[in-house]
């Protein structure tokens, strides 16, 4: 069974008031509940609870912010906390790419996957600063799932 994630904002002159969709097939969650943290970092507070909501059940601890300037302080505070960030492009205050290297002036090693509507195009930079991954939305629980296990587990990038 598979499980779409998709978050449809509340749009003028209709009458969606900001839903969240989930479309499900096959859903196998892991037996194996991690405790490791997580900070979800999109504007679309509805998109992040969705997130939250699913990793949580998964067994992460998650934390979201909804601003570049909240998404930093938060990983300033408690990046030994988090194992990953789930990242979004476009933000309010600045782009994600300067978010990524707002978060690697404070870990070097921070490991950071870009979950956005944008093309992959926009994370090419990124990943030669060492970007983890690359999610477009909307995506899949189980490609969401394996894609923060494989950040987490990554190995730190080697030191220039």
């Amino acid at each position: 069974m598979q499980l779409a994630l998709e978050y449809s904002p509340a749009s003028a002159g209709t009458e969606s008031d900001g839903k969240l969709n989930a479309y499900s097939g096959t859903m196998g969650l892991s037996d194996s509940f991690q405790k490791d943290g997580i900070l979800v970092v999109d504007d679309e507070e509805g998109f992040s609870a969705m997130l939250k909501a699913v990793l949580a059940s998964q067994g992460y601890m998650v934390h979201t912010a909804s601003s570049p300037s909240e998404a930093i302080k938060l990983y300033a505070e408690r990046w030994r906390e988090i194992g990953m960030v789930l990242l979004d492009f476009l933000l309010p205050e600045m782009s994600g790419d300067l978010v990524f290297e707002n978060l690697q002036r404070l870990n070097p090693n921070v490991r950071v996957v870009l979950l956005t509507g944008c093309e992959e195009s926009v994370a090419k930079k990124m990943f030669e600063k060492g970007l983890r991954g690359y999610l477009q939305k909307p995506c899949c629980v189980q490609e969401l799932a394996q894609t923060v296990r494989d950040a987490i587990d990554a190995p730190p990038v080697p030191a220039a």
